[in-house]
């Protein structure tokens, strides 16, 4: 006869709180599909979702319920990936949308509108200071640039008091010029306002800017999180410390999270406390703008994140190798990677990014465009595409494309100059990837 004791058995763990960062690359926010047992999160191809009865959906619409009632809100699939990536970036809440781009949109969206004002670092990727200056401005909201981020004064000319957040990026693209988080943190918390970290080249696997003093991470998830280049997508991690009540007191007026959506409801930081500001990017942004992720994006996001941290390692490793290889060939100029000891920002990287500073960078090249226009021809396993953070070496000349149409003293004032070439180093073996470059310097 069987003994009770042998008759027991131990019920799956589904809270990931404590345990490993691999372990939770893989496990959080799944849960087994109860009607069939499936072990992998199915991909949820449903645009609605039933209410149980009819007050349910007074509930629902009234804000006193916070089950779906539209996939432009949320989806079962992506809430996967975003449990999942909340807690990998030590948040309390994410969001997933549609791209990057929407990413960085709905997080500024939710704290800052028309009249105004962001500070962000000079050195972040073209894209975003296209955004900044055509549509932020289109909408009314102004964005200025400190040149440089170790000088206090200018943050205190930048700095107005219509001034919403501070934005930067933990690895900036193209030039892996990184950032000092925590003195940016220490001036944004100095003046009551939420620092924002677009977290897309170093990752949660590299870096985690919530423990440095950031509010609020933005991802493209189309990069490295999703890791094969195969879906667009962009998530926003609420990190759930920032004291809007005290910012508002300070003169700083956050309405969408601080102020009653309508009579006879309290607000979004009423109700949700530490997770009030994703809930605003969800529904105050998202649900009205629409930029919502396709749930199969969403399934690629979670599957992505499994392997991340191994994929990183691998990345930097061949990273590392290829950097301090190029900064010895007589055809290279400069080498932009922080990870080199011959690099100013060396001392950031040991202190703040023991894991390495990723597999973005860029390299110089002899003879301006033209030799950089040589070096990209004689290319073969490198692809010649625009995109980071895939599993395949991409290789792109900024000032022709990332960097098209900024203003030449501009592009000039951010190193971004003719002989400039951007790497993303992939997961190939690295011996093919140098003597790939090797051809590509030969021409030179």
């Amino acid at each position: 006869m069987t003994s009770p004791s042998t008759r027991a058995v131990v019920p799956p763990n589904f809270d990931w709180d404590g345990f490993g960062f691999d372990t939770r690359q893989v496990h959080a926010g799944e849960v087994p599909d109860r009607n069939t047992g499936l072990r992998v999160p199915p991909i949820a191809l449903s645009a609605g979702y039933v209410f149980d009865e009819f007050d349910d959906q007074v509930d629902r619409f009234a804000g006193r319920s916070v089950d779906p009632i539209y996939s432009r809100q949320g989806n079962p699939t992506n809430a996967v990936a975003e449990d999942r990536l909340a807690s990998l970036e030590g948040g309390t809440s994410a969001v997933t949308v549609s791209s990057g781009q929407a990413a960085i949109s709905s997080a500024l969206f939710a704290i800052a509108q028309q009249g105004d004002h962001i500070v962000s670092t000079a050195s972040i990727y073209g894209g975003t200071r296209i955004l900044f200056g055509r549509s932020f401005r289109r909408f009314g909201i102004d964005v200025d640039y400190v040149w440089d981020a170790d000088s206090d004064e200018a943050w205190e000319r930048a700095i107005r008091p219509n001034t919403k957040a501070i934005y930067t990026e933990t690895i900036p693209n193209p030039r892996n010029d990184i950032t000092d988080l925590r003195r940016i943190a220490k001036i944004a918390a100095r003046h009551h306002l939420p620092l924002v970290v677009d977290n897309t080249v170093g990752t949660p696997a590299l870096i985690r800017p919530f423990e440095h003093g950031a509010d609020i991470v933005v991802h493209s998830t189309t990069k490295f999180l999703t890791g094969h280049g195969a879906a667009i997508g962009g998530a926003i991690v609420d990190g759930g410390r920032f004291d809007w009540e005290a910012a508002e007191r300070a003169g700083r007026s956050y309405p969408l999270i601080t102020a009653s959506p309508r009579p006879g409801l309290g607000s979004l930081l009423e109700r949700f406390g530490p997770c009030a500001y994703a809930r605003t990017v969800r529904e105050q942004v998202v649900n009205d703008i629409g930029p919502s992720l396709s749930p199969i994006n969403g399934f690629l996001l979670h599957q992505g994140m499994e392997t991340l941290s191994l994929r990183m390692e691998r990345h930097v490793a061949s990273s590392a190798r290829i950097a301090a290889w190029l900064e010895s060939q007589p055809e290279v100029v400069a080498v932009d990677y922080a990870g080199l000891p011959s690099s100013p920002l060396h001392a950031i990287a040991e202190r703040d990014y023991p894991a390495g500073t990723g597999s973005v960078f860029a390299l110089t090249v002899r003879g301006g465009i033209d030799g950089a226009r040589a070096f990209v021809n004689h290319l073969s396993v490198f692809s010649r595409m625009t995109g980071i953070g895939d599993t395949r070496s991409m290789v792109i000349h900024p000032l022709t494309s990332t960097h098209a149409t900024f203003a030449p003293e501009i592009s000039e004032r951010l190193g971004v100059t003719p002989g400039l070439l951007r790497l993303s180093v992939g997961l190939e073996t690295v011996d093919d990837l140098i003597a790939d470059l090797r051809r590509g310097l030969d021409a030179v």
